[in-house]
């Protein structure tokens, strides 16, 4: 049997392919609809192509860590430490761009296969119901674990250098707030699926 790849698709990817390929929209959109998807995806690729170079200082930090542990028998006490925060800054801080690609974990094989506008709607109430609800309460949680740790001073126990925890408890406030902003996007997206039956800005 000759395989169509082109025809058959059962990964995410086909699903995350919709997405943040293009800024035209769709010539009976609202404009104030239309804008608001185009310059909250553009803020969110700003913010990822800003994001990507803490890759830089983490490589770094590892690889001086591997090297002076291994040739020279004198391990860091940082680290360990700079390593954690850079990696959930990373995490955190580009989780709006990644919403804006759809490229988080999804399970999804039965709603790949449904119509366009029955995914707009399942996407539209998801939204609606969980996501940012969910979000919100945990924005709040998240706005007095940060300001308690600066009250605090709190710092690291895992290492000797015990370095203040209140900058990557920032980053994660920080990245809430991102994906409530890429959130919005997504909402609008999802319900102009479900009213007419196409992803605005889709990969063709």
């Amino acid at each position: 049997m000759k395989n169509e790849p082109s025809k058959i698709n059962l990964t995410d990817e086909g699903i995350a392919s919709r997405l943040g390929g293009s800024e035209k929209m769709p010539e009976d959109m609202p404009l104030w609809m239309a804008n608001s998807i185009i310059k909250i995806d553009r803020f969110s690729k700003w913010i990822g192509s800003i994001v990507c170079w803490i890759l830089m200082p983490l490589i770094f930090a590892m690889t001086y860590e591997v090297l002076a542990r291994k040739l020279f028998l004198a391990p860091t006490i940082w680290a360990y430490d700079i390593s954690r925060f850079l990696y959930g800054a990373l995490f955190m801080l580009g989780a709006g761009y990644a919403l804006s690609k759809g490229v988080h974990i999804r399970a999804d094989f039965l709603y790949r296969n449904f119509k366009t506008k029955t995914q707009g709607l399942i996407d539209f109430w998801l939204y609606i119901l969980f996501y940012f609800p969910g979000l919100i309460v945990f924005l709040y949680m998240t706005i007095g674990f940060v300001e308690e740790s600066i009250r605090r001073g709190e710092r690291g126990m895992d290492t000797t250098w015990m370095p203040f925890m209140w900058p990557i408890k920032s980053c994660l406030l920080i990245g809430i707030i991102f994906l409530l902003v890429q959130g919005f996007s997504e909402l609008l997206k999802s319900y102009w699926a479900a009213k007419k039956g196409e992803w605005p800005g889709e990969k063709k």
